[in-house]
């Protein structure tokens, strides 16, 4: 089973594991993920999706203490993690000694990465933001947990381009690091822990005790690719060229808002203020995207029904636009150019 791992040889049949990586990452960015798939068989996130919310509701009980639920939580972490690990190590044990088992493989890695669906969401929230604010608000809210009534047309483009930054860091850039490493195993494991944390993963009164090793087992594992994702997005400022085509009539446009984005900048605000985020984690990408932009993003802002007091990250303005998300949107095309880049070195070099 050893040889299913990336760091092994591949076998006698067997495809490249980086190179099957690569070519997903290209294929999920021009096609996206092959939705006629689904007719045939469930996501696999729906189907952890699923497997979560028949553990919560077997185990997570009211009556039961907090040092309880939690116990089960951790145990419900550890289940849905090692059923997806080794579901991979078969699948990917499959791909290195058969002629065709690859055909197994890269579907699942391609619907696995999120390169294109985090693109194609947050260019609605722009084209929706020029319509008119009430259509930026519904689209925005598909993509954040705060509540969209409460934006303004300046709070949904620093929303988009938050989440932007964000999903880049444990929705791309995660599941690339976590099969670099292990594989597919390291992959679906890693997609396991998200998928938990955005059910359960919450400090509401029903998921504070259940959740609590799932958000911790989710933030270990987007520690150093929340890094890597800063990085890749600064390096990836000089790639993002000016929006020369653009109409100056748009709403909020102007030839300062129309450049391209700036290199140290991006690394001084995600040096300085990633630390004023209150996750560890999202201050990197969020840093590296408001210094590149030239914005503030984070700030105060209202969950459900709770105002969040949270300090700016970035020096620049915080009146993003439309304008603004289609210049992050650019930033991210980039920065996912230099992962694709990285990748492929990784692959000549082993």
């Amino acid at each position: 089973m050893l040889s299913a791992l990336p760091f092994a040889p591949a076998g006698p049949h067997g495809i490249d594991p980086l190179i099957l990586l690569w070519m997903a990452l290209l294929v999920d960015a021009i096609f996206g993920a092959p939705k006629f798939l689904f007719r045939f068989v469930r996501h696999p996130v729906a189907l952890i999706g699923g497997a979560v919310a028949w553990l919560d509701r077997r185990l997570n009980r009211e009556q039961r203490s907090e040092g309880t639920r939690a116990f089960r939580g951790f145990l419900a972490l550890v289940a849905v993690a090692a059923a997806a690990a080794l579901a991979g190590l078969a699948v990917a044990w499959l791909s290195r000694n058969h002629p065709f088992g690859w055909i197994v493989e890269f579907p699942l890695v391609v619907v696995l990465l999120a390169q294109r669906s985090l693109y194609d969401h947050v260019r609605a929230v722009a084209n929706a933001l020029d319509e008119n604010l009430e259509a930026g608000r519904s689209a925005v809210a598909h993509i954040v947990g705060r509540d969209p009534e409460q934006l303004d047309e300046h709070g949904v483009a620093r929303a988009a381009l938050e989440s932007l930054a964000e999903n880049f860091g444990d929705g791309v850039i995660a599941p690339v690091f976590w099969y670099v490493l292990f594989g597919l195993p390291g992959l679906l494991a890693c997609k396991a822990v998200n998928t938990m944390d955005s059910m359960i993963g919450h400090t509401t009164p029903r998921h504070r005790a259940f959740g609590r090793w799932t958000a911790r087992a989710d933030t270990a594992l987007n520690f150093f690719p929340a890094r890597f994702a800063g990085l890749f997005l600064a390096l990836a400022a000089p790639l993002a060229r000016p929006d020369r085509g653009a109409s100056t009539n748009a709403r909020g446009d102007s030839p300062a808002r129309r450049a391209g984005a700036k290199l140290w900048p991006a690394f001084l605000v995600m040096l300085r203020d990633s630390n004023k985020h209150r996750s560890v984690n999202a201050g990197w990408p969020e840093g590296a995207m408001a210094g590149a932009l030239g914005l503030a993003l984070a700030g105060p802002r209202r969950y459900r029904e709770v105002t969040v007091e949270d300090p700016w990250i970035g020096g620049g303005t915080a009146q993003a636009t439309a304008v603004d998300i289609r210049r992050g949107l650019r930033l991210y095309v980039a920065a996912c150019v230099v992962n694709a880049v990285f990748v492929a070195c990784l692959a000549l070099i082993r």
